[in-house]
């Protein structure tokens, strides 16, 4: 029945149904901003405090100890409730303040309950304390621009995800003009303390800002933010502090929705393999808990691939007497064979369909990549300055630039880094796609540094496995397993007897379910001259439709689509883990300033456990950094935690890895996490990564059990 043409447009959009249908704000939004996440049991007490821990010890770097000489002698500090306190303290804890608090970096889900539970906190210990938010990132503390938070503001972004309220921004506060606006800014509004939410980078500004400002009695407090869950803090021997940065438990859960529908997908359509680079350059920990969610076909994990030995390789060259160090690390072409070994297998049961997930910075993780960088620059550097003009000016082709490396091997170039470059150097770069060959080989940086970043992670590994694989289908190896029951009801309907035909196709014949058309068999040439010379077919006869059939069939045609998890993830409204992680994040802020701290990094002590367990801390930042190579020089940051091998997550997913393959003639793994959900029971309460790992305290190994 058509539409009446008469509808007034007023009334329709006046009507109450209306106006909810197209409200910015939908119901579970409306639920999201009213949920009030739980504290921690010291948050629900009047007054805290905060007690020393002496139990965690650090390695003290000494160019730290000469740069941050204030606050390296920072200590952990567990927050501690009280009902009560002495008469000054109270005052002191109860004293209106100044607060500011900026977004640094890239969105990561929760940021905005960091800012409600400083929000509340503060408030809560004096209605008149101000609470700042500065504009843009660190932009905005660097040129003035805060915006006062009042409840209103806070209250319509609580539990909602991105970093909407103040914004964000990258810049560096790293020189002292930089660093003068800052302290400049801070002094101007009175600022009793400023708040730092960010990754490592962010927190490394956070305790330079605490050490500049310190005679002003400005206090600077750090908040560990990165989805890539490269923030994981440990004393020198090994006990954990921060076991997750906010925002990866959502990113992850983000991420694994999406790759799960494209296992559905896979296995509905049979005819693609999804290949999905999530996010994180340095380390793999998004990749493994993705793979923990989803059950993927094949996950490749970075620092697995870093930490291959090819004993093969070791064996022969021991039997010469000599140490072959290529053979630690997996190299381009080794990776691109267990990639295509999988493509097979998985083929050979008829699933010629699968989901690959790769981590954005795994060719970061292939020791000859690295080589190859490091061997290049002092080649490009070398020439530079032995003739006194720019490498890539004089040679402005790719081609050119390879034909000068194959000079060097072969000794015509007599140049300070003539036997830098050797002949397995040119063997191993020769199996690169030209595009890459190209980046590898293209002008750098300022800083004389690679640019990793515009490179195509994907692109590189899946040009090799395309070529491997078409190689391999020429020789007859790559094929489509053809299930019994399939051959033998395509061949019956067409007259055909199976038994008759089976022996001659199939070099498993009754051997499997799937059954594999002989490495002979490559075209339908042969797929003839195999039949005419079983006497069942005479040279002028033509190959029968059934046949033919099955033989297209068992042809392989590797279809990929590609596809990149990064921006949707760290946008995603939070988990509610991520909620209440984060806001107890910001009163564990609170109870640092109130209680007079400086250059510590707020964290939440037993992570991993129940939410019970959990205990507000502050963890030094100062003792925490070390010196590391930064755009061609020496930088005291704070390290970058990546996935530990020996972990019990990682070996979990080891261990399931030949399952969820499932290069079997049975269904496949997958799992479904589902989408993000704020409420009922069934949401789960923290990162798989997370759970497995503190399962594992209560499991002890027999000592004679090797891990791995």
């Amino acid at each position: 029945m058509p539409l009446p043409s008469n509808i007034r447009l007023d009334k329709m959009l006046g009507h109450p149904t209306v106006a909810d249908a197209v409200a910015d704000d939908n119901l579970e939004l409306k639920e999201r901003i009213a949920y009030q996440p739980p504290a921690c049991e010291v948050f629900r007490q009047p007054f805290t405090l905060l007690e020393t821990d002496d139990q965690y010890r650090f390695e003290i770097d000494k160019e730290a100890k000469r740069q941050l000489a204030h606050i390296i002698g920072n200590t952990v500090q567990r927050v501690k409730g009280s009902d009560d306190l002495k008469d000054g303290e109270k005052e002191n804890y109860r004293q209106p303040r100044n607060i500011g608090i900026v977004f640094s970096g890239g969105p990561a889900p929760g940021g905005h309950n960091v800012i409600a539970g400083l929000f509340d906190s503060a408030k809560r210990a004096n209605p008149q304390t101000k609470i700042f938010g500065f504009l843009m990132g660190p932009d905005g503390i660097i040129n003035g621009d805060c915006v006062e938070l009042t409840r209103e503001l806070v209250d319509r972004y609580r539990n909602v995800g991105g970093f909407t309220m103040i914004k964000t921004g990258r810049t560096k506060i790293d020189n002292r003009e930089k660093m003068d606006f800052s302290r400049e800014t801070c002094k101007r509004l009175g600022l009793n303390a400023l708040v730092v939410v960010g990754g490592d980078d962010s927190n490394t500004n956070a305790a330079f800002l605490a050490q500049e400002m310190f005679d002003d009695g400005i206090q600077v407090i750090g908040v560990p933010k990165t989805i890539d869950g490269d923030i994981q803090v440990r004393d020198a021997n090994g006990k954990v502090l921060c076991a997750m940065s906010f925002g990866f438990h959502t990113a992850a859960r983000a991420f694994s929705q999406a790759i799960a529908n494209l296992c559905t997908d896979a296995s509905s359509d049979v005819k693609y393999w999804h290949v999905c680079k999530v996010m994180g350059r340095v380390a793999s920990h998004l990749a493994l808990e993705v793979a923990l969610q989803t059950h993927a076909n094949m996950t490749l994990i970075g620092e697995d691939l870093a930490d291959y030995v090819d004993n093969a390789r070791l064996e022969k060259a021991a039997e010469q007497g000599v140490v072959d160090y290529t053979a630690y690390g997996m190299t381009l072409r080794h990776l691109s064979r267990v990639v295509c070994d999988a493509i097979m297998d998985r083929a050979a049961v008829g699933k010629n369909y699968g989901v690959l997930v790769v981590p954005e910075g795994v060719l970061e993780f292939i020791n000859e990549i690295q080589t190859f960088i490091i061997k290049l620059n002092t080649i490009i550097a070398d020439y530079n300055k032995l003739h006194d003009r720019d490498f890539h000016t004089a040679f402005l082709t790719l081609e050119d630039k390879l034909e000068y490396l194959r000079r060097l091997v072969r000794g015509i170039r007599k140049d300070i880094s003539y036997n830098v470059w050797n002949a397995r150097d040119d063997e191993l770069f020769n199996d690169i796609p030209a595009f890459f060959q190209e980046g590898l080989l293209t002008e750098r940086d300022s800083h004389g540094n690679f640019q990793f970043s515009q490179v195509k992670t994907e692109k590189v590994l899946l040009d090799l496995v395309k070529d491997y694989l078409g190689l391999l289908k020429e020789k007859g190896r790559y094929k489509v397993g053809i299930e019994e029951a399939q051959f033998t009801k395509t061949l019956e309907k067409g007259g055909l007897d199976p038994e008759l035909y089976g022996p001659i196709l199939f070099e498993n014949w009754k051997q499997a379910q799937y059954l594999m058309i002989r490495q002979t068999i490559i075209s339908k040439k042969t797929l003839k001259a195999a039949l005419v010379k079983a006497d069942i077919l005479g040279d002028e006869d033509s190959v029968p439709a059934p046949i033919e059939t099955i033989y297209e069939q068992s042809v392989p045609k590797f279809k990929t689509q590609t596809h990149f998890y990064g921006y949707d993830g760290r946008g995603s409204d939070p988990t509610r883990f991520d909620c209440i992680y984060t806001y107890n994040l910001g009163q564990t802020v609170f109870s640092l300033i109130a209680n007079g701290a400086t250059g510590q990094m707020a964290a939440i002590l037993n992570l991993e456990q129940d939410f019970a367990r959990w205990r507000p801390i502050g963890i030094p930042i100062a003792p925490l950094m070390h010196l590391e190579e930064r755009k061609g020089k020496l930088e005291l940051v704070l390290e970058k935690s990546v996935v530990d091998v020996k972990a019990p997550a990682f070996r979990v997913v080891k261990a399931f890895r030949e399952k969820w393959l499932a290069a079997a003639a049975d269904g496949d793994h997958y799992r479904h996490p589902g989408p993000i959900r704020f409420t009922g029971s069934s949401e789960e309460d923290r990162p798989i990564t997370l759970l497995l790992n503190a399962m594992a305290k209560n499991l002890v190994e027999p000592e004679n059990e090797t891990a791995g």
